[in-house]
């Protein structure tokens, strides 16, 4: 299927993406147990797994701390029909874009989907500062070993970055840290 303008829509086969959740405003557990929830609920998506719960400080940002994990969905949506809903899953929680790394009430961010490699004003694919980041690397790493190496992870050994929950952070009750 296409929209208008030949963006595609859908893909043909089912594809694994990850996506990176973090917030750092409001109830940030309550935000990131929504998002992962509704990541499923997304139309021919669905939830595959959720990594462990992260507290991280911001990076090239101020504010307060952010809870991070990594989701794994399969998907039948393209590229950017999945970052169109994702952008409105962020701004369904109150999300504002201020300023460049302003502090959020939830970020959705496609760190890889499947094997592709784009480079566009819209989206990159890999995310382009994921190697850059422990609070993407770790969780990430908990749900696909074979996409970090161990290279990546000692890069960003030193960013301050906490485990506060394994996976069960999802059906906790009063998971924020």
């Amino acid at each position: 299927m296409t929209a208008q303008g030949g963006c595609t829509l859908l893909a043909a086969e089912p594809v694994t993406a990850f996506i990176g959740l973090g917030a750092n405003l409001g109830d940030r557990g309550a935000a990131l147990r929504q998002a992962a929830v509704a990541l499923g609920q997304l139309p021919g998506t669905q939830l595959l797994a959720v990594s462990s719960l992260y507290r991280s400080t911001p990076v090239d940002a101020t504010g307060p701390d952010y809870l991070n994990a990594v989701a794994a969905i399969a998907t039948t949506l393209a590229p950017r029909a999945l970052l169109a809903q994702l952008q409105a899953l962020e701004h369904a929680a109150g999300r504002l874009r201020p300023y460049r790394n302003a502090p959020r009430t939830l970020d959705l961010d496609v760190l890889l989907y499947g094997a592709v490699q784009q480079d566009d004003p819209t989206l990159t694919l890999p995310h382009p500062r994921m190697t850059e980041r422990a609070f993407v690397l770790r969780p990430l790493h908990e749900l696909a070993p074979e996409r970090v190496n161990a290279a990546q992870l000692a890069a960003v050994a030193d960013q301050a970055i906490a485990l506060l929950q394994g996976p069960h952070w999802l059906h906790a009750v009063g998971a924020e840290a």
